[in-house]
């Protein structure tokens, strides 16, 4: 095992937890961060009993963004030989065919904001705070926030928050569309863990072809994702989780599912 620096990792149950937990309590996103986060990674792609994840920090803010130490010794020949893979990890989460949920306290700033933009679903504390301020050091967020934000909360709140640098609190947060649920800081880890439980528990292959379904739309014409429902519809009818599912509803029993 090759994290526990930066990063903790622990299953409960089908969930896979991953912990922010950086003992200056500010969780800067290094090249250390990154490797760590690129070992779970590599854990969950391997585990296929897993039904979601959820991310979260342990201490009073989910992260503060790029270390500035790292970013002044950053250049070109190293950005233009490590770029895709850098945004691959947090393109990840989006990729990856379980739910992934994002608890965000405290502070939430640049790469930490990008971080949660690859998530299925994000909900905030009382007090956390978002800003991708990238710009005032002169380069624009690179991985996948003036990508993903413009395509979460529009074009012009995205260049507000991108050019203008503005921080702003969990409240405009939630209005703008940026995180989906706003809860008090005592409530946020049990409202994550529950509702990735409650995804976790539904049959795999249709929260699979859900996910890919909402992204393809997302990115694509109406046509597309018709189509797209039109292949899933037929595939899923197929399988031996709906039938259970339907069984298991009108039996007023527990389902039990084998992903297939």
């Amino acid at each position: 095992m090759s994290y526990g620096k930066h990063l903790k990792y622990r299953k409960e149950g089908t969930i896979g937890i991953i912990t922010l937990d950086d003992s200056k309590g500010f969780n800067l996103v290094g090249l250390d961060f990154l490797y760590e986060l690129e070992e779970i990674q590599k854990e969950i792609s391997k585990d296929h009993e897993l039904g979601g994840i959820m991310i979260h920090a342990a201490g009073e803010n989910f992260s503060a963004g790029i270390d500035l130490k790292f970013l002044k010794e950053a250049s070109s020949p190293f950005v233009m030989e490590n770029l895709v893979w850098l945004q691959n990890l947090y393109s990840f989460w989006q990729q990856l065919p379980i739910p992934v949920v994002a608890a965000i306290n405290g502070l939430c700033y640049g790469s930490g904001t990008e971080l949660i933009l690859g998530c299925d679903i994000r909900i905030a504390a009382e007090d956390a705070r978002f800003a991708i301020p990238e710009v005032r050091f002169g380069l624009a967020p690179d991985m996948g926030g003036t990508t993903r934000l413009t395509h979460l909360v529009g074009m012009g709140q995205a260049k507000r928050l991108i050019m203008g640098c503005e921080e702003i609190n969990a409240e405009e947060a939630l209005r703008i569309g940026l995180v989906e649920i706003l809860v008090p800081n005592e409530d946020l880890l049990e409202r994550a863990l529950k509702l990735t439980q409650k995804m976790a528990a539904c049959p795999p292959v249709g929260m699979r072809f859900a996910k890919k379904g909402i992204n393809l739309a997302n990115e694509s014409t109406v046509e597309s994702g018709l189509l797209f429902e039109q292949a899933q519809s037929t595939f899923c009818c197929g399988t031996e989780d709906l039938h259970e599912a339907v069984s298991a509803f009108l039996e007023k029993r527990k389902p039990v599912f084998k992903g297939r």
